[in-house]
């Protein structure tokens, strides 16, 4: 091989290992952007609900979770513990719906105590030992036989009696505000004032309110103000886009970030849980985006 020709090798080796390097130089680069913009700032403990995601898997839904940071999936029942172990993950907020009981039929009604209470002294012993702390109970619905003043004595009643266990076990149960203008026809905790009347009867450090933002936006509105004034009832909290319960972004009318801040001034450190109900192919993209907007 002449000098010249040396010289042309010598060139092509150098420019290939320059490339090669350069190549693995962007990839590390692109590699820690991507980290850094994935990366949470910790004030917020993010949350997703399950049932939103739907037909994705859990372990899917747990995988892209871990993925993305979020601590927890939730609204899930004790059966798909294992599954959250698996991953290392938490369930932020047990579900309250099975054996019967659920939204419609809950604690409203007198009849329904006996069941009910069983019902839950089980999922108590069971979130006490998987290591959750939430369970979620419900209202039930309004019919002609009571009146909302009776129906929030009767959740009294019940939930008053199952308290002392709860606290025994250290669990904490949260009843859930839901709309009965859009989702949920007749839901009787339909209103925040209502939800703070029975806490302060109930009267336990273990019995709060899931604040749903979604659907506390359509019943009642003025939400951060509300936040300020009845935090300390407020013991967890899902997020949802107004109008539709999709994103939540510039596409509603919401503004997270801000709220996200005053859920931060309350001193508040539970779980914020993204219960949006994905309107774009790429559900994914959607949940990351939601995180992001709420990791202030």
């Amino acid at each position: 091989m002449n000098n010249s020709r040396r010289n042309i090798m010598k060139k092509i080796i150098g420019a290939t290992a320059l490339a090669t390097t350069v190549g693995s130089i962007k990839n590390q680069l692109h590699a820690a952007e991507t980290e850094q913009s994935n990366k949470l700032k910790g004030r917020i403990n993010h949350s997703v609900c399950h049932w939103v995601f739907n037909p994705m898997s859990l372990d899917e839904l747990c995988i892209v979770s871990k993925e993305m940071g979020i601590q927890s999936v939730e609204i899930l029942t004790v059966d798909t513990f294992p599954t959250l172990k698996k991953h290392n993950l938490v369930c932020g907020m047990v579900s309250g719906i099975g054996q019967g009981w659920g939204i419609e039929k809950a604690w409203n009604k007198i009849e329904n105590h006996e069941g009910l209470t069983k019902f839950y002294h089980y999922l108590i012993d069971e979130t006490a030992k998987a290591g959750f702390k939430n369970v979620i109970c419900f209202s039930g619905n309004r019919d002609t036989s009571i009146t909302d003043q009776q129906g929030l004595e009767n959740c009294a009643i019940g939930i008053r009696k199952l308290m002392p266990y709860a606290e025994k076990k250290g669990i904490n149960i949260m009843i859930e505000l839901l709309n009965s203008k859009v989702d949920h026809p007749n839901y009787m905790c339909d209103h925040t004032e209502w939800a703070v009347e029975l806490c302060k009867k109930i009267d336990s450090p273990n019995f709060k309110i899931v604040y749903d933002i979604y659907h506390a936006q359509i019943m009642d509105g003025d939400i951060i103000a509300t936040i300020k004034k009845y935090h300390q009832y407020f013991g967890h909290y899902h997020t949802g886009g107004v109008p539709g319960r999709h994103e939540i972004d510039a596409s509603q009318e919401l503004n997270y970030p801000a709220i996200m801040e005053a859920i931060l001034e309350t001193g508040y450190k539970g779980f914020v849980a993204q219960e949006f109900i994905p309107k774009r192919a790429d559900k994914i993209a959607s949940l990351k985006q939601g995180v992001m907007l709420c990791d202030v």
